[in-house]
């Protein structure tokens, strides 16, 4: 976050979770590749649910990526990909199978799978679409956020553990609030170590943050868990640059079931949608010391 490195409390962050800021800097990415479709993972792709696995952000870029070399066309374009969370996603080695599972002239439907220590732990499915010239129709009824220049600095997710969200640079736009905000967020990291990561890759990469960057709720002892079990991202246009700008508004219902909803932008201003659904579970209350 910009306020974690000008202040230099990035290396305290890390430290207070049990990681080591040399390691961190000499892993400045998120993953290495391995050849065929396999991959290691760094520091920067830990979860903030469990120290263990990986985070849903930096997994849906590598599958994107993944997604977007499955025999690409240039006459069609990713609108919109679906990751199902099947799992904890394991930190370490993975390798990801990707397919064409409907094939078309104008309109295709892909496949790809993140396999971990035997078995799927996310599946994603992406349509691809037929490009047209529709200039002439265009029309966006999302009124840009705020730019960068226009947030500021924000500590807030400092509430968070995990290397990955140690690593963003985040800025907030005033008006923030739990349930409700609109924030900027970037990555130092390229996707995979000495590859150039392509804009929709670098912008996918980081839309499951969404669910905690206007939390309705603390997390820790005695409040709730609401990790999301699916990502849903439609694109309007190609999204560009490295800053993506999350309008992001989080409902809990009654029964144990929340949605997180985004619109989603870059810096020419809005360019798709994401939803999470969630579910909402009461966390027990710290361990108490014993006392005589």
């Amino acid at each position: 976050m910009v306020s974690k490195t000008e202040s230099g409390g990035r290396s305290a962050v890390l430290e207070e979770q049990g990681f080591e800021e040399s390691a961190a800097t000499e892993q400045d990415f998120f993953y290495r590749s391995l050849g065929g479709g396999s991959y290691e993972s760094t520091l920067h792709t830990q979860g903030a649910w469990n120290p263990h696995e990986q985070h849903m952000a930096p997994v849906s870029g590598i599958m994107t990526r993944e997604l977007e070399l499955c025999q690409p066309r240039p006459d069609l374009r990713m609108a919109r990909v679906n990751f199902d969370i099947l799992g904890l996603i394991p930190a370490g080695q993975f390798r990801i199978e990707t397919q064409i599972i409907r094939g078309g002239r104008t309109i295709e439907l892909l496949q790809a799978e993140l396999i971990a220590e035997g078995r799927v732990a996310v599946r994603a499915t992406a349509w691809r679409l037929q490009r047209g010239d529709t200039a002439g129709v265009a029309a966006v009824e999302e009124e840009p956020m705020p730019g960068v220049a226009e947030a500021a600095g924000w500590e807030g997710m400092t509430q968070w553990p995990g290397g990955y969200i140690a690593s963003l640079e985040i800025r907030v736009v005033p008006g923030h609030r739990p349930g409700r905000g609109k924030v900027w967020i970037r990555s130092p990291y390229p996707m995979v170590e000495g590859q150039p990561t392509a804009d929709l890759v670098r912008l996918m990469g980081l839309v499951d943050t969404a669910n905690g960057l206007a939390a309705r709720v603390p997390p820790g002892p005695g409040s709730y868990m609401f990790p999301n079990v699916d990502l849903s991202v439609h694109l309007h246009r190609d999204p560009v640059g490295d800053w993506l700008g999350v309008d992001t508004s989080v409902t809990f219902g009654t029964d144990g079931i929340g949605l997180t909803s985004s619109v989603l932008h870059d810096v020419q201003g809005p360019f798709g949608r994401a939803a999470q659904i969630l579910t909402i579970r009461r966390l027990p209350e710290a361990a108490k010391p014993d006392t005589v």
